[in-house]
């Protein structure tokens, strides 16, 4: 058994982000194999093509992190019924130029939490629409749209006792996804 480094992408620069709370929360639940780091996306310029051959040192930084890893999670809030802009500046920084694409081929998870009924759904949907253009094998099943209430963080911010069996069998998923798919 080897292990996995992950890059853990959270889609939200909130201080107090229910969405980077539940990816500290959920990794926990992983197998001790599972190394998470989280990337930082709140340095980074906007995307700007004219930049592609001199890179700024924090896109350069996120793509190597990202290529290092064998497996993403992504972790996002939801904006006006899309992914919020400072994720998909990371996305754009660290897929181009074209041909160096820093995702390709890395399997990935998708998790978010908002206050809404459908949680992140709609976000989570564009998320995987940009993916698949970018060679990201993505778990499709079990999907987890989140809603941010009582009982899904414990006092001390893990996954509350009501959470806890979904969301532990979705890291199990997530785990043999990324074990299976792993490069």
């Amino acid at each position: 058994m080897g292990t996995y480094q992950i890059t853990v992408i959270v889609g939200s620069l909130r201080k107090n982000s229910f969405n980077r709370k539940l990816a500290d929360a959920v990794i926990k639940l992983a197998p001790p194999e599972f190394f998470f780091q989280h990337a930082q996306i709140n340095d980074l310029p906007l995307y700007n093509q004219d930049d592609d051959a001199n890179q700024a040192e924090s896109v350069r930084r996120l793509k190597t992190q990202i290529k290092s890893a064998q497996g993403l999670l992504f972790v996002t809030p939801e904006y006006n019924r899309s992914v919020p802009g400072v994720l998909k500046n990371a996305i754009d920084h660290a897929s181009r130029p074209y041909g160096l694409n820093s995702f390709a081929g890395k399997p990935a998870g998708i998790l978010g939490v908002s206050t809404g009924a459908i949680g992140t759904a709609v976000a989570q949907q564009h998320l995987r629409n940009i993916l698949a253009a970018l060679n990201v094998p993505t778990l499709c099943q079990p999907e987890a749209f989140i809603q941010m209430k009582d009982g899904l963080f414990d006092e001390v911010g893990n996954i509350g006792a009501d959470s806890k069996k979904f969301m532990q069998s979705w890291m199990e998923k997530y785990v043999a996804w990324v074990r299976k798919h792993a490069v």
